[in-house]
């Protein structure tokens, strides 16, 4: 066989590995994003689970506060169905569980009117699962998102957006926190 062929031969290989190494390392990062997705999903479902039970042990004590708790099982709904559509919308996602997080604010702050309720033992331990939960969220939203830092980084680096776009890698979006958590709280320490 003459040279020059055995120089195409060894060229087609180096092409075909190069593809093979490219698309599975596409495809790793795009499973370590669902994997992560997943880790939020479970979070979420713990937490959208706690909250019947959070609304059902308030709900005597806060007849005149039906507002408010219909407004957390309509946030809660909309959590849920928003969840449900996975990864590739997790910007909706994320707008629905900050409403929904904004709901909570807004029923705890309503509970520190009520001592009998203060009290009670099942909605203190149901607050605390809560902000268990709430902490959880967030280790697996900051894991989430540096996942998808690297598989959008990963689809938009030559050569692989070459290989990415013809191939149905697309890029995913964030799970963002709700905007009150990039405001910085402002601490006076001066003495009047």
């Amino acid at each position: 066989m003459p040279l020059w062929a055995w120089i195409v031969i060894a060229a087609i290989a180096i092409i075909v590995i190069f593809l093979i190494f490219t698309y599975n390392g596409l495809v790793r990062l795009r499973n370590m994003v669902d994997e992560a997705w997943n880790q939020i999903s479970v979070q979420l479902k713990r937490r959208h689970d706690l909250i019947p039970n959070l609304v059902n042990a308030v709900k005597g004590y806060m007849d005149f506060e039906q507002e408010t708790l219909t407004r957390v099982i309509e946030a809660r709904s909309a959590a849920v169905t928003a969840q449900q559509a996975g990864p590739a919308n997790a910007g909706q996602a994320a707008q629905a569980e900050n409403f929904l997080t904004g709901a909570l604010r807004q029923l705890f702050a309503l509970v520190e009117n009520y001592p009998e309720l203060k009290a009670n033992q099942n909605v203190l331990e149901l607050q605390e699962e809560l902000t268990t939960t709430e902490n959880q969220i967030s280790f697996s939203r900051q894991h989430y998102n540096a996942t998808v830092l690297d598989y959008n980084t990963s689809i938009q680096v030559f050569p692989n957006v070459l290989l990415a776009g013809p191939l149905g890698f697309t890029k995913r979006e964030f799970f963002d926190a709700e905007p009150e958590a990039a405001n910085v709280p402002t601490v006076d320490l001066s003495i009047s």
